[in-house]
């Protein structure tokens, strides 16, 4: 994996990445699969499940070296991950857990991103004390504690009801845009992709590689529904067409 190349680029370029099962078999997962974002922009991956996408952005978080291909990180290369479960550590508390990650950050600068997520009053409890939606709250706190270059997130909102994603989506987007990192989110929802993202990669059934690309020029905070359900309709028909070929 190369982890040179534009300082502000996240450059993907895996030529595939297959699995052996027990058969000995090959099954081929990922093929030519090319996607791009500049500093600051958040990518949103979206795909049938069980296409490959929590495996590309195992890749690309340098968790599976066992591929074809390349993976260009932005400067630095700090990251940091959001999985589907928020492995939290369940001896330490909501604070230590960012602390472990983040030794040098300052008491205030924790105390910001606790706030940020409506944690403060949480700071000094367990993960056992946590609903999920929390729990998940404290994962993207403490991958933001690190200050990535990259931030890497897997299926945030799964398991939540509606009405907890819808909150957690809204401070997400928000902390996006404020701090301006770098942001690669991996969805099964092109509600949340619109949500969420400046640019969706639409991607095919196994081997998966990217079917189309679109591009969202609406900022965020000004999308109204109508806007988003006419780009979820453009998604939609992206999709169709992609299928058909």
């Amino acid at each position: 994996m190369s982890r040179a190349g534009d300082a502000a680029r996240l450059e993907v370029a895996i030529a595939s990445k297959d699995y052996v099962p027990a058969n000995g078999r090959a099954q081929r997962v990922l093929d030519d699969l090319r996607l791009t974002l500049t500093r600051g922009e958040a990518g949103a991956v979206v795909g049938p499940s069980g296409c490959g996408k929590t495996t590309l952005l195992r890749i690309i978080a340098g968790l599976d070296h066992d591929f074809s291909g390349s993976v260009a990180l932005p400067d630095h290369g700090r990251l940091g991950m959001v999985f589907q479960e928020p492995r939290l550590l369940p001896w330490r508390s909501v604070e230590d857990n960012l602390r472990i990650v983040a030794p040098l950050a300052s008491a205030d600068e924790i105390d910001a991103l606790l706030g940020a997520l409506g944690l403060a009053e949480h700071a000094k409890h367990f993960p056992g004390e946590l609903s999920l939606g929390l729990a998940r709250r404290v994962a993207l706190a403490r991958a933001l504690a690190v200050k990535p270059d990259l931030l890497l997130l897997d299926e945030p909102l799964v398991s939540l009801d509606a009405t907890l994603a819808a909150g957690l989506r809204e401070k997400i987007a928000a902390l996006i845009d404020e701090k301006r990192v770098t942001t690669l989110i991996v969805t099964h929802d092109l509600r949340e992709a619109i949500a969420l993202a400046d640019r969706i990669f639409l991607l095919s059934p196994r081997p998966a590689h990217v079917a189309a690309t679109l591009d969202i020029a609406t900022p965020r905070a000004r999308m109204t529904g109508e806007a988003a359900a006419a780009l979820e309709q453009r998604a939609r028909a992206l999709i169709d067409a992609a299928r058909a070929r």
